[in-house]
């Protein structure tokens, strides 16, 4: 019996066994995207990215990434996997996307991916950025928030670490998009660092919910100001509270630095390399 009067069923499953898996990394500055995820009428990375695969592979793709970054979000180290209808070397993905791809989306590395290898279910922790500047800044505008305000790193420090360990992260979730979803997440560090101007914050966890990232640094920064105390920042862990909405800190500051898998460890705490943010 030729290929052609093969059975639907055998058919997809010879198909399906013909498919190539790929583990990219990759680098983006989120500003002007929608976001990692695909949306109908919007400019995303994924989206952007799969368009570009498709072209370079004559066929359809399906890309999946580890963590979906929000609109303007950035990524130091985002980790996707790309499912395509063949195989390619290695250097000719790498460098056939990259001339395909604007120049604010940058492919780091290809790998060959066994077909088990999922970017996000694989993934055992993240680690993400948040970038706080105490002056002004023309350059990295887009990479910071500015807050001019003087801020106690003592509290902000106390605040960060209520956030360690496993807790119901409700008040920090933005339940339009995660209505389904559980709340409760592991956080195995957070860390308060300063270089010059900069206070950067790293929180490490097995998964972070929409918005929660940008809702722990605007609590921390409340409880910098002296506005909130870290006695009331305990308690949005155990009771409902519509403060982490309200002080969502903006976009730009925050990076996806690392993704985890079996085997990864967690890179030493640097600033992104950009050579404008020290002074």
């Amino acid at each position: 019996m030729s290929r052609g009067h093969l059975p639907a069923d055998r058919r997809k499953k010879a198909a399906a066994s013909s498919r190539c898996k790929y583990k990219l990394t990759l680098e983006y500055d989120g500003t002007g995207f929608s976001g990692w995820q695909s949306q109908t009428n919007a400019r995303s990375i994924q989206g952007t990215l799969s368009d570009a695969a498709r072209e370079l592979f004559g066929g359809e793709v399906d890309l999946q990434g580890a963590g979906r970054t929000d609109a303007g979000v950035h990524a130091l180290a985002q980790v996707a996997h790309l499912e395509t209808p063949r195989p390619l070397a290695l250097q000719r993905i790498i460098h056939g996307l990259n001339d395909l791809l604007p120049a604010p989306i940058n492919v780091l590395k290809v790998e060959a991916a066994p077909s088990e290898f999922h970017a996000r279910h694989s993934a055992r922790q993240r680690s993400y950025l948040y970038l706080i500047s105490r002056v002004r800044t023309a350059f990295g505008k887009r990479y910071v928030w500015w807050v001019k305000d003087d801020l106690d790193l003592g509290r902000m420090r106390a605040a960060a670490e209520i956030f360690q360990g496993f807790h119901d992260f409700a008040s920090f979730a933005d339940r339009r998009i995660d209505k389904h979803v559980s709340t409760e997440v592991q956080i195995d560090r957070t860390e308060l660092a300063v270089w010059g101007d900069l206070i950067v914050f790293r929180i490490v966890g097995s998964h972070f919910l929409w918005k929660m990232v940008r809702r722990l640094v605007g609590i921390m920064v409340e409880t910098g100001r002296g506005n909130l105390s870290p006695a009331e920042v305990k308690k949005m862990l155990s009771e409902a509270s519509a403060l982490p909405a309200q002080c969502t800190a903006p976009p730009s500051g925050l990076f996806l630095a690392q993704v985890l898998y079996d085997g990864d460890r967690l890179a030493p705490l640097t600033l992104p390399p950009f050579p404008f943010f020290l002074r």
